[in-house]
């Protein structure tokens, strides 16, 4: 969507501070010996005690409320029976709708006791994300988000997922611009406007770079050992920095 009035602008901000305290109430609350349902659970809890529905259920008949992914799975993976470990590398999903307004966001975190190799790959995902954040503004050309992702990953050692995109939302889950590549694509010549909100989602790996699709349909999933971690939040373009939409 484009933002067109204040009220839109304190809509998004709404349902982003909702969907920002779910990933941290989920983050908290993640443990040994529970399992990715029970902490779904805690998610559409949070969403429901402040109003808000959760996205993919609601649009796409998604079978859990948040996306929880484990170790060898990237994205879109579904909350069940498996058991959370000591030391699993987890990305939480959380996307959720309230008022007709959607926001989208994610993070990848390790389950204690943390390792140097995953907690670096955490890290450099995170700074990734904000380094893109904090470069755009009406104005830059598209393919800038995904040439500043493969800089960066490189950097430090790392790889970039190029079959998982950022794309817009604001008044639904997917809008335009879709697939908003994580690579330089030359050939694209979109240029962001002032009102634009979109998210910035990187998926940094320390091998595979790309995911394949499951068996369930669903989940998203590395082809060999290596771990991927997702930083992304939801964000509003301004002819300065862009308003992060889904920050605590």
């Amino acid at each position: 969507m484009t933002i067109q009035s204040q009220e839109d602008i304190e809509q998004l901000m709404k349902i982003g501070r909702i969907v920002a305290m779910t990933i941290e109430e989920m983050k908290k609350s993640a443990r040994p010996g529970m399992t990715t349902r029970e902490l779904d659970l805690i998610g559409q809890e949070m969403l429901a005690r402040h109003g808000a529905t959760s996205a993919p259920m609601k649009d796409v008949n998604f079978p859990g409320y948040t996306c929880i992914s484990l170790n060898e799975e990237v994205a879109h993976g579904i909350p069940g029976d498996r058991v959370l470990q000591a030391g699993d590398l987890i990305n939480v999903d959380v996307s959720a709708e309230l008022n007709g307004y959607y926001a989208d966001a994610g993070q990848s975190f390790q389950i204690p006791p943390a390792t140097n190799e995953i907690d670096h790959l955490c890290q450099a995902t995170h700074a990734t994300m904000m380094k893109v954040i904090n470069s755009l503004k009406a104005g830059v050309k598209l393919n800038q988000v995904g040439k500043m992702m493969q800089q960066e990953a490189r950097r430090s050692g790392y790889r970039i997922v190029e079959n998982l995109c950022s794309h817009g939302v604001g008044k639904g889950l997917h809008e335009e611009p879709y697939e908003i590549l994580p690579y330089y694509e030359p050939k694209d010549r979109r240029v962001l406007k002032a009102g634009q909100v979109i998210t910035i989602e990187p998926f940094v790996s320390t091998g595979a770079s790309y995911v394949v699709e499951q068996a369930d349909g669903w989940t998203l999933a590395v082809p060999d050992r290596s771990r991927v971690a997702q930083f992304e939040h939801t964000i509003i373009i301004t002819n300065n920095k862009p308003i992060i939409v889904t920050a605590c």
